[in-house]
């Protein structure tokens, strides 16, 4: 029976979970369990009979028998590794026969708590935080499930305890269990709660490339808040803006390829010809229709130049009269003419020494101006009007037009000499309706830009939108695109996003008939559509030539040619 016993308590003991040394008096080891050998890392077989600290040399057990080291859920160390020992002596009748330490190693668990101990000193500093700067802020698990709110965002929504909520029952019109399924973050987005329409952001919050859950926090608490913050803003683009037409006045290219907007094969063409001309010191002739963008790539190739550290200069020859442009371009003396200013005036060719000067709509230029300009660019030297004093000359000409110039030769409207002089590098630049893949990037650019100078804000264009100007052909190509942009921009609703029904009519109506009518000639679809423009133009200025002229970027001489055309002289 005795023996059996044994076995029982043997079996029971090598099983068990708690690790187990017992002494006899002597300190001689008499029990011990598989446990306590692996994790004393015991590599000999038998210890039994063997003295308790020569197999653990920090071992108090054996004080135990002599009553002074009785203990319960002690911690000891050893090889680096934390232990819990309860040391408890054998008796019977009063008498001792030896000493049990059972014990466990707590490493791993001494290890958990301090990192949830860590854990828990973070949410506390995080809480403290988004509680004293008064944010809103919401945290959410991967299932949409509130972890953690700011008592600000609390207060607000008056929901005391809203962790363990799905979002959704908690915060009116809410995203944020979208976007901690779908991982996409959502920012600046428009956001009713209570009546207040807000602006907020959500992002969602990944570890080792999983999505576990989102934060939100409200960036405006009413949009009154961001618009008059826009406003600001916006006083400062406006002082920033004038300060950059100061620069200009200065004599300064405001504009880098950077700034020319588009990635369509036709643009990209343009762009490579346009920076090989600005690595050369030669004349660059840029032609396009109006509105493309000529003096863009204008001050784009000056700034890209060897001169871009001199001055850039330009003059609009179709908008000077005849009679003036001379001495705009070469200077007078004092007493050249009546009314000639004292100590005379430096003209444009003086100014741009050194750097680049830019004529624009060269085909505008009277045929006797033709011959004083080619002489300079022959001798590169000029004489000021009413002088006799012969400067050198060092400019670099970039010369623009909207009008064919060989048409202008074979009439004898443009000299052959003064065009071979101008088109030794060509830049054509191409109309929007051939690069239509660059208007939707084009009309969000341009909205950017108008935002900044009208000091309103928009939430942006829709699809539907974007797909009416992408369809359009543009007869006004960039210039009359700005324009339809504006025009919405001021149109706007209180969603502040620009739709179809802010676009002008001539874009949302048959749009597809460009692409029916095959049988038409292009040049009869073009003057439709420029008839069109032109009409539409006129009566929003109420009749105003000055001002249509302008809208449409031409000449008020050629706004009252296209009007006989089209026989609207009396509209």
């Amino acid at each position: 029976m005795m023996k059996l016993l044994d076995i029982y308590f043997s079996s029971i003991l090598e099983n068990m979970q708690d690790a187990v040394i017992g002494i006899d008096v002597n300190g001689k080891i008499i029990i011990i369990n598989r446990r306590a050998k692996e994790l004393l890392n015991i590599s000999y077989e038998d210890v039994i009979g063997k003295k308790i600290t020569d197999v653990v040399s920090e071992s108090k057990l054996i004080s135990v028998i002599n009553n002074e080291n009785v203990g319960i859920d002690e911690n000891f160390i050893i090889s680096g590794k934390h232990f819990i020992v309860n040391r408890v002596p054998v008796e019977t009748n009063g008498q001792i026969y030896g000493a049990l330490a059972l014990f466990n190693d707590i490493t791993d668990y001494r290890k958990i708590s301090k990192r949830l101990d860590e854990d828990e000193g973070y949410i506390d500093i995080l809480n403290t935080i988004m509680d004293t700067v008064n944010e809103w802020v919401v945290v959410v698990d991967k299932d949409g499930i509130i972890t953690m709110m700011s008592k600000a965002y609390k207060d607000f929504l008056k929901v005391p305890n809203p962790e363990g909520k799905h979002v959704t029952e908690v915060i009116e019109n809410t995203r944020m269990h979208i976007v901690a399924k779908t991982g996409k973050a959502l920012i600046g987005d428009i956001q009713e709660i209570k009546g207040n329409r807000m602006i907020a952001m959500r992002v969602p919050i990944k570890k080792d490339g999983k999505v576990i859950g989102a934060v939100g926090k409200v960036m405006f608490k009413d949009i009154s808040d961001f618009l008059s913050l826009s406003k600001k803003l916006n006083k400062l683009e406006q002082e920033l803006e004038y300060y950059k037409k100061e620069l200009d006045n200065n004599r300064v290219a405001k504009y880098s390829f950077r700034n020319i907007i588009g990635n369509s094969k036709s643009l990209m063409k343009v762009k490579k010809i346009a920076e090989k001309a600005a690595r050369t010191n030669s004349n660059v002739l840029i032609i396009g229709e109006s509105g493309t963008g000529k003096e863009l790539f204008a001050h784009a190739i000056h700034n890209a130049s060897e001169r871009r550290l001199g001055p850039f200069v330009k003059i609009n020859c179709a908008a000077i009269p005849s009679e003036l442009l001379e001495s705009e371009l070469f200077g007078y003396e004092e007493g050249a003419f009546t009314g000639a200013k004292k100590g005379g005036k430096k003209g444009k060719f003086e100014l741009a020494n050194g750097g680049t000067i830019l004529l624009d709509e060269i085909g505008d230029m009277p045929l006797n101006m033709q011959a004083k300009l080619l002489r300079v660019l022959q001798e590169k030297e000029l004489e000021r009007v009413g002088g006799n004093i012969v400067q050198n000359l060092d400019v670099r000409i970039i010369a623009s037009t909207n009008k064919d110039l060989e048409e202008l030769v074979k009439n004898k409207k443009f000299r052959q000499d003064l065009y071979y002089r101008l088109n030794v590098m060509t830049v054509s630049l191409p109309p929007l309706r051939e690069r239509r893949e660059d208007i939707k990037e084009l009309a969000i650019a341009i909205k950017t830009k108008l935002t900044k100078r009208l000091g309103i804000y928009v939430e942006g264009i829709t699809e539907e939108a974007l797909d009416y100007l992408a369809n359009y052909n543009w007869p006004g190509n960039i210039r009359e695109l700005e324009n339809v942009i504006e025009r919405a921009i001021n149109l706007l609703d209180s969603d502040l996003l620009i739709k179809p029904e802010h676009l002008p009519k001539r874009i949302t109506k048959n749009t597809t008939k460009f692409h029916i009518r095959s049988n038409r000639k292009l040049k009869n679809i073009l003057e439709e559509v420029e008839k069109e423009v032109i009409l539409e133009y006129l009566q929003e200025n109420n009749g105003n030539k000055n001002k249509t002229a302008k809208m449409l970027g031409i000449s008020r001489v050629n706004l009252y040619k296209k009007l006989e055309k089209y026989d609207l002289k009396d509209v």
